[in-house]
């Protein structure tokens, strides 16, 4: 064979490998599941008897944490991490048969950890002994199998008082006993007008006061239902729903409502709804994935898609930009602002090869940048940037805007990571939680 043909045939193999590659991800993107990978293991029986609801004093009971901005309230956490973190345990059951993914993060109360997951019909919803791995409850209702990136919740439940609300992809609010798992009311956002966005309901529900707020898209943007009932309080704008939660601010004196929907962020009163104003921010795909971060009345936000980020001084009535960059594009991993400076990934949340920046918030100046640590997620504890990269990497990192201080590094906190491991890492009551589709990873962080 003539070495021309053969140099052809070459590069026809490799353009038919990259474009079976390339349209792999891209079924993936639009109608796919990424594939479960390592241990699948049955779901086991519950606990008997049920034990007691607890408190412990560094819950981590919503999206967030405490005051939604990733910070946990645990102290005296292990800095030393050269022999790694002793684990705990581990499950392996939260999603069933294969194309299932689900991608919630779990919230944690004392000893109840909360975390949906999915099987080929079913939403479900586990209760697990937090300190021990032992299956408490187990909820599910069927529900549609959408498959973009897995029929699986995204959304954080929220804790509040003795229930727990979940929100599963394709727009079911349910509300559970946290006690025993009991089925209080379930709602779907459709029901009100509400239209699915391409990658599902993904908004975290926000409870405050009696009400439990998401976004539904469509004709109800942004819906209110009574949180002991289900009973739909107020809906409110039209639009393509975002995938950011809902979080409240404090504007002069009087809470108010941010809503980072599909073109925008909102500013809304939450007892009724009532549209105060819009920020305009559309992304090429309507993805506004990131949570606002707050601070007195600046409120900053960012998006991926080549948008950046922006600054803005916000009042009751409007707002004006104090700075707008490309310095942080951050997909859909949340930054955390830590004395003034914002900490967080930049990057396409699918290649880890992102960068980790530190960027004053007064300014929008950047102050450093690293690609020492891929891209991924990450959480504050006790002084330190937790960071999980896609790969299933654990960094321990010092905030300073001085410059990128590394304290330490676990590979393969994470094991069996094929697909990008994008739940973020929880701190709560002196342990750390990694979750990566079926598998959820507790280990001794105090």
């Amino acid at each position: 064979m003539k070495r021309s043909v053969k140099i052809i045939l070459v590069i026809v193999a490799i353009v038919l490998i990259g474009g079976a590659y390339l349209g792999y991800q891209i079924y993936q993107m639009t109608a796919g599941s990424e594939e479960l990978t390592g241990k699948q293991e049955t779901i086991p029986a519950p606990m008997t008897p049920t034990p007691p609801i607890t408190t412990g004093i560094a819950d981590w009971t919503n999206w967030r944490g405490p005051n939604f901005e990733g910070k946990s309230l645990a102290k005296g956490i292990q800095t030393d991490w050269s022999k790694g973190l002793k684990r705990l345990w581990n499950v392996n059951y939260l999603c069933q048969d294969n194309a299932t993914a689900s991608w919630a993060t779990p919230v944690v109360q004392g000893n109840r950890l909360i975390v949906p997951g999915r099987d080929e019909k079913n939403d479900l919803v586990f209760c697990i002994n937090a300190d021990t791995g032992e299956l408490i409850w187990e909820g599910k209702y069927e529900a549609e199998a959408g498959t973009s990136h897995g029929p699986g919740s995204r959304a954080t439940p929220f804790i509040n008082e003795n229930r727990v609300y979940t929100f599963g992809r394709s727009g079911d609010l349910v509300c559970w006993q946290l006690e025993d798992g009991k089925l209080l009311w379930r709602k779907n956002v459709k029901d009100a007008g509400g239209s699915e966005p391409q990658w599902g309901f993904s908004t975290t529900p926000l409870v405050i006061d009696n009400k439990v707020i998401v976004q539904g898209g469509g004709s109800a943007l942004v819906i209110a239902y009574e949180k002991l009932t289900g009973d739909q309080l107020w809906k409110s704008m039209e639009g393509e729903a975002g995938y950011a939660a809902a979080i409240t601010m404090n504007i002069e004196n009087e809470v108010k409502l941010l809503i980072y929907h599909g073109i925008g962020l909102s500013c809304l009163n939450p007892s009724d709804g009532k549209l105060l104003w819009t920020a305009p921010w559309a992304t090429e795909y309507n993805v506004n994935a990131t949570t606002p971060i707050v601070s007195n009345d600046i409120v900053y936000h960012t998006s991926g898609y080549k948008m950046g980020c922006e600054a803005l001084k916000v009042t009751k009535s409007g707002f004006s930009v104090l700075w707008k960059s490309n310095l942080m594009e951050a997909q859909h991993s949340d930054p955390i602002l830590i004395n003034g400076y914002i900490y967080g990934y930049s990057g396409e949340s699918s290649r880890n090869n992102g960068q980790f920046k530190c960027i004053e918030l007064s300014t929008g100046k950047e102050m450093w940048s690293t690609n020492k640590i891929g891209q991924g997620t990450t959480t504050f504890a006790d002084g330190y940037l937790i960071c999980l990269d896609i790969k299933g990497n654990l960094f321990l990192i010092q905030p300073n805007p001085l410059g990128f201080t590394k304290v330490g590094e676990i590979k393969s906190a994470i094991a069996d990571v094929k697909n990008p491991a994008w739940t973020v890492p929880v701190v709560a009551n002196g342990k750390l939680y990694l979750r990566y589709l079926q598998q959820l990873i507790c280990y001794q962080l105090d």
